[in-house]
């Protein structure tokens, strides 16, 4: 490999090294944000470990600091300490609120923000987040009464928001989105009355389970767990988090084991919400050899240790209420659809394209440089497999799980890969070419 994982030059990615070892992912990212957010929101002190010290996490506390919430610094392997300021104890920022490149910050912001009557926040970031559409946090909001402006309509930053007095009501979300989900319960903490939530199919639960533990009144019901309610007046208590690897980051391991002749990998310390396990669900259908040890529950998360060798893989087909519960996985899902027998077929997954990128047209354009035979639909594609990829010249266009998706395919590819933009990874995976080239030598 041969290169740091903040680098503009193109890396060498060689063809054909099994993996084998142990692999600890960095720290579950979607808990990391709400670890922030929610230790910001309470009284007295959040004390989180294994917090993931990547970019997106970064910009999150960033927010907080210029509101005036003291976070300490974050550096991988120490604990983090967020001093609580209270519901309401938000200052209004002297400038823009900074977002980088982090859908999470920006769309769980808005619904922190709605309800800090009679302040003003901006809210920005970079070029790809300016163009992802917010109007789905937005709308929902404004029922509540939030005041949040925006270019194309509200749908798109540099967003506005005007705090005012919020009301609780029934909010029907037409995704499941724990994004939106979770915005929408932390307009609820100051709003006037119970707020309800209902899902198509149940997201990601992490808000959920963090706001109980933070002293939140929370009830989870409805036909697959779809519909939260909560009823505000309980004051959130500052917590010690203990933050599990992210299952997201643990997928290209998974998956990379699974397909390259001669590897067997111990991924250890993975966060296994059974929200989040879609991922385990399809590599059990397609026959991977992959087996769960030392299960246990840490702070109200369960946790496990994922032992993966490579063997023979049938096709998959995914598609309706498994897709919440493993969109993040696709990108790696559809490479690992390259090495099975049969054609693999992914659907409803439409929310792939307002991603980072839009990931199923960029990973359909870069698998298909590789030589990867699969059509693109609106909502999904459709992979064969048992074909032969070929090393070529390939990008991540910026998207983290792009960017190890392809150093997942490249070890399986005949011939040399060069993947241009490999720093993408660092959004959620800092240490991603280091344990890559560790793991293969």
């Amino acid at each position: 490999m041969g290169l740091p994982a903040h680098t503009s030059t193109p890396l060498q990615l060689p063809a054909g090294p099994c993996l084998r070892g142990r692999v600890r992912v960095p720290g579950d990212k979607s808990i990391s944000h709400r670890a922030l957010l929610f230790g910001a929101i309470a009284e007295g002190d959040t004390c989180i470990e294994g917090l993931l010290p990547a970019e997106d996490p970064l910009s999150t506390a960033a927010c907080l600091r210029a509101m005036g919430v003291t976070v300490s610094e974050i550096r991988a392997g120490e604990t983090v300490t967020v001093q609580g300021v209270g519901l309401d104890g938000f200052r209004e920022p002297t400038a823009v609120l900074e977002c980088g490149n982090s859908g999470t910050t920006m769309r769980l912001m808005l619904g922190l923000l709605a309800g800090r009557v009679g302040r003003h926040f901006v809210l920005s970031g970079d070029a790809s987040l300016r163009g992802r559409p917010m109007g789905r946090v937005a709308a929902p909001l404004a029922q509540m009464g939030a005041q949040i402006h925006g270019r194309s309509d509200g749908n798109l930053a540099p967003l506005a928001v005007q705090g005012q007095p919020l009301r609780g009501t029934t909010i029907h979300t037409p995704v499941a989105s724990a994004q939106v989900k979770s915005a929408i319960l932390l307009a609820g903490l100051t709003a006037a009355g119970a707020t309800t939530v209902i899902e198509p199919a149940q997201s990601r639960d992490h808000s959920e389970r963090m706001l109980r533990a933070f002293g939140a009144q929370l009830e989870v019901g409805g036909p697959g767990l779809t519909q939260v309610t909560l009823t505000p007046g309980h004051g959130l208590r500052g917590q010690t988090v203990v933050v599990p690897g992210d299952i997201s980051s643990a997928a290209f391991w998974l998956v990379a084991a699974a397909i390259t002749p001669g590897s067997e990998l111990t991924v250890e310390n993975v966060g296994l919400n059974p929200s989040r396990t879609g991922i385990l669900e399809v590599l059990e259908q397609m026959g991977a050899r992959i087996s769960v040890h030392s299960r246990r529950d840490v702070a109200g998360e369960p946790v496990g240790d994922l032992q993966v060798q490579h063997g023979p893989l049938q096709a998959f087909e995914i598609g309706g209420e498994l897709i919440p519960r493993l969109v993040d996985e696709i990108p790696v899902l559809a490479v690992a659809a390259c090495a099975a027998e049969g054609t693999s077929r992914i659907r409803d997954a439409a929310e792939l394209r307002v991603k980072e990128t839009d990931r199923l047209a960029v990973m359909a354009r870069q698998l298909g440089t590789m030589g990867a035979r699969l059509e693109e639909f609106e909502d999904g594609m459709a992979i064969g497999g048992g074909g032969e990829l070929r090393g070529a010249e390939v990008d991540s266009e910026t998207d983290h799980r792009v960017a190890m998706s392809l150093a997942v395919a490249a070890g399986i590819a005949r011939g040399r890969t060069t993947l241009h933009r490999p720093e993408a990874a660092a959004v959620s995976y800092p240490g991603f070419w280091d344990d890559l080239r560790r793991l293969s030598s």
